[in-house]
């Protein structure tokens, strides 16, 4: 398969323009999102959907975060990812497999709708992840697109890809946001090195491979002309694409900052070989089994909590 989008070279990057399209042939008749919507999403790479769950659906959710929380605290599964300095939860994958709950709303039909809006196809789940940031010691997520990661260790081969990170606890500007580039979706970053075997052993807790350099995003930032925070309160979802430049900061604030993230890949759009030339990571990272796409479903998510879970 011809690669477009080389990547972990020697010597100076460039920055290629994107080679298909961002909204994948859809209209706002072809699912919930209006015109003007998909007119946002397409100019700036993502869409920020603010009290997307209700009031009593949030509690729903928050409750499963902490009993999720609770659930992983001693698991020395390699799902369960602490931060680098420390034994807090950084991260926990594989939820929309090892969590019923999470599973569950994986599936639902508000947001996997949404997703095959975008991507013009069935989807599947490629990725699912709870991130925890923790007060006071939550660390930060430096710039990356994460097409890059996933073009070059996962083999994901275009950009037909949508993140959903759906936020758990309010998120303020000084508590770790998501800061994204509006544009960058546009234009594909070359990163700097040879990536090594089992990286994410590493990258999950720290990435410092796979990140672009200080002039390429100096170069994004004249290009999008400003540095977007998606701050709003707990129950707001982010949808943003597959190569979007994004990042947050570390959390020194009192106040955590949780969401749950499932990254929808079309179903046309499956994993190969990694275009980096090395083991392809572990399934709890990136799907490459039993894939079929979602039947989307309807239900209260605060019944599912209460009765279910």
């Amino acid at each position: 398969m011809k690669d477009f989008y080389h990547s972990r070279i020697k010597g100076m990057p460039s920055i290629v323009e994107r080679k298909e399209p961002i909204i994948h042939g859809s209209t706002a008749e072809d699912g919930p999102l209006a015109q003007k919507e998909l007119d946002f999403y397409e100019k700036n790479g993502y869409l920020f959907k603010q009290n997307f769950f209700s009031e009593e659906e949030v509690k729903a959710l928050q409750k499963e975060l902490q009993r999720n929380m609770h659930d992983n605290q001693t698991s020395d599964e390699p799902y369960v990812v602490r931060e680098s300095e420390g034994d807090e939860i950084r991260s926990v994958f594989d939820v929309h497999h090892n969590d019923a709950f999470f599973e569950d709303l994986s599936s639902h039909e508000r947001i996997v709708n949404i997703a095959q809006q975008l991507l013009g196809s069935q989807v599947y789940i490629n990725q699912s992840r709870i991130n925890f940031k923790p007060g006071f010691k939550g660390k930060g997520f430096y710039w990356h697109s994460d097409f890059e990661t996933w073009h070059m260790e996962d083999g994901m081969p275009n950009m037909r890809a949508v993140s959903c990170s759906i936020i758990l606890t309010d998120n303020y500007s000084y508590n770790g946001p998501l800061l994204l580039i509006p544009g960058s979706h546009n234009y594909f970053v070359q990163c700097v090195g040879e990536t090594p075997e089992d990286h994410f052993k590493q990258s999950l807790k720290m990435q410092s491979l796979g990140v672009p350099d200080h002039d390429s995003i100096n170069w994004l930032l004249e290009k999008g002309g400003r540095i977007d925070s998606a701050t709003g309160p707990a129950g707001s979802v982010l949808f943003f694409e597959s190569n979007t430049m994004h990042g947050s900061n570390g959390n020194i604030s009192p106040l955590p900052r949780s969401n749950v993230f499932f990254v929808f890949n079309s179903i046309e759009n499956k994993l190969v070989e990694p275009f980096a030339n090395v083991p392809a990571r572990p399934d709890f990272v990136a799907n490459r089994t039993n894939i079929k796409p979602i039947e989307p479903k309807a239900f209260d998510l605060g019944k599912k909590s209460a009765s279910v879970y």
